[in-house]
């Protein structure tokens, strides 16, 4: 045993759990959400000896818009959307929900309420009906199965002899990357969110089964919040703003 490596290693143990985090949130919990969503002259930069990433920016969405964000790789557009749930803080100006300010909210009522779907899903190795319920927990079947349904994922889970039971490979390395998409975002909607973040999330489908998607969208999350992340016109063609 390499007693010196071992010594450092528990030094670092230590340094990272006595580390306070970056982001502090208040306790107290809201439940009723609406929705809308307002950046009021926000700039952002990782750190100090950066240069901004993002530059006064400045917009209002109403509960129930769709919104679009188009960019490059590298652009911004990600971590714009990332300021709502608060993975990280603006430098500078203020996010709002409902005309309060996103560090007024419990991180409770952050997680539960603003949901994101990243371009590459993360999946674990188990069934889908399990990997739809990381999402919410306490969802039943027929929530599991709605939230499929409308992510457009029904249809090939359908297809399997086990339905819902399938197994998953870990990473889901046993579906296509289509797939994968799609029972990631039946997890984001899962849990009905009022604010949901689809960051590039449909790259992986073809034009038709995304446009389902976001036609589902429309008609069974009339209520909820949309950004859309994308780097192709077409992704946002169909959104308000």
């Amino acid at each position: 045993m390499n007693v010196s490596r071992a010594i450092v290693s528990v030094k670092r143990i230590i340094e990272i759990h006595d580390m306070q985090p970056d982001i502090t949130y208040k306790t107290e919990t809201v439940d009723n959400i609406k929705g809308n969503v307002t950046f009021d002259h926000v700039y952002f930069k990782y750190s100090d000896n950066e240069e901004y990433i993002l530059k006064d920016i400045k917009f209002a969405a109403k509960a129930g818009e769709t919104i679009g964000i188009i960019g490059l790789t590298g652009s911004g557009k990600a971590t714009l959307a990332n300021l709502i749930p608060r993975l990280y803080d603006a430098t500078k100006g203020k996010v709002l929900i409902d005309n309060k300010d996103v560090k007024e909210y419990s991180e409770k009522s952050l997680r539960s309420q603003v949901s994101i779907v990243l371009q590459k899903a993360i999946l674990f190795a188990g069934k889908v009906n399990t990997n739809i319920r990381y999402g919410n927990q306490s969802a039943s079947d027929i929530e599991v199965e709605e939230a499929a349904e409308t992510a457009q994922a029904k249809e090939f889970i359908d297809k399997f002899p086990e339905k819902y039971e399938k197994l998953i490979s870990q990473k889901g390395s046993n579906l296509s990357g289509g797939q994968r998409q799609r029972v990631s975002i039946a997890r984001g909607l899962v849990g009905e969110p009022k604010i949901l973040i689809l960051d590039d999330s449909t790259s992986a489908l073809d034009a038709k089964s995304e446009a389902l998607v976001k036609e589902a969208l429309a008609n069974e999350h009339k209520d909820t919040t949309t950004f859309i992340i994308a780097q192709k016109i077409s992704s946002i063609k169909t959104a308000d703003k």
